[in-house]
């Protein structure tokens, strides 16, 4: 058990937050979570707490700060306002906790900052990892500008991990609710030509990497947050629907799909890469779920 480090962590209150703050304090950590909504009482825990604002943080030694923060890709048609609104959403929280740690007496001894595998931009059979070079586009435009923005404080000696999500697969949240319904219905077929790899994290397996990048003092840089399998996206469907003893093959035309959910479509569902978690695997991280047959049967 820590001795109740304290930590900040953004954007603790959506999907990956809530389960990442309540682990964490099983493991002994102190955790503050900065949000936008009422800092009502969202935890039996008396080691998580809730503040609206910077100014209103407690002047404590902080050990760490996690930085998810940022509007959700899917809460509106991507519009080139909805775009730049998603883009400073990160990068302006980012910013702004920039200069409160510049300002405390002592800087925390570690900062992860998210990101997204979107930096990598679309890429069709390559295998990539952490040292691999990016395709232009929207995705990498906003990942890109998030992780600069982060870098910033690589002068302060804090130890700066990124952390490149992927499609995080959870019961109660991310992608996985929406699709269990069109799944049951036998619906659930590939999206587009189902060729496009999915690369994804089994949520117990996405706060375990956080746990140890926090633990880790030699831990630094960049980490792809994917399990070590990826799948076509066809491959995805099937396997969703053999967990759920359901036919998965109707189809998602790419039109369809576009027509449903404009440029996200295209950017997230229909075109993809192949992210493997070098650099986690290097530093010792082992997944509880490498397979996506075993994440599905735990979470379905």
């Amino acid at each position: 058990m820590k001795t109740h480090n304290n930590l900040l962590i953004t954007g603790g209150t959506g999907f990956i937050g809530r389960h990442l703050s309540e682990h964490l304090v099983d493991q002994g950590y102190r955790v503050t979570i900065l949000t936008r909504e009422a800092a009502t009482d969202r935890s039996n825990s008396d080691h998580i707490s809730y503040v609206s604002s910077l100014e209103s943080l407690p002047d404590v030694n902080w050990y760490g700060v996690i930085n998810l923060a940022g509007e959700p890709l899917d809460k509106a048609r991507w519009s080139e306002e909805q775009k730049s609104r998603i883009i400073n959403s990160r990068v302006s929280m980012t910013a702004r906790l920039n200069v409160w740690i510049r300002n405390l007496p002592t800087p925390p001894q570690v900062y992860i900052s998210g990101s997204a595998i979107g930096w990598y931009g679309h890429w069709v059979e390559e295998s990539l990892d952490e040292d691999s070079a990016f395709h232009e586009g929207f995705s990498h435009q906003l990942c890109d500008a998030w992780e600069r923005e982060a870098n910033k404080l690589a002068d302060l000696g804090t130890r700066i991990c990124t952390v490149r999500i992927g499609i995080v697969l959870g019961a109660d949240g991310g992608s996985l609710p929406a699709m269990l319904l069109p799944a049951k219905m036998g619906l659930g077929g590939p999206m587009g030509s189902g060729d496009q790899w999915w690369s994804w994290v089994h949520i117990v397996d996405a706060v375990r990497c956080f746990e140890m990048l926090l633990d880790n003092p030699q831990a630094k840089g960049v980490f792809n947050m994917t399990a070590p399998r990826p799948e076509r996206q066809g491959d995805f469907a099937r396997t969703l629907g053999k967990q759920l003893r359901r036919p998965a093959i109707l189809p998602l035309p790419s039109f369809m799909a576009k027509l449903m959910l404009g440029e996200f479509a295209e950017e997230v569902l229909l075109k993809g890469q192949r992210v493997l978690p070098k650099n986690l695997i290097a530093a010792g991280f082992t997944f509880k779920y490498p397979a996506l047959s075993d994440a599905l049967r735990n979470l379905v």
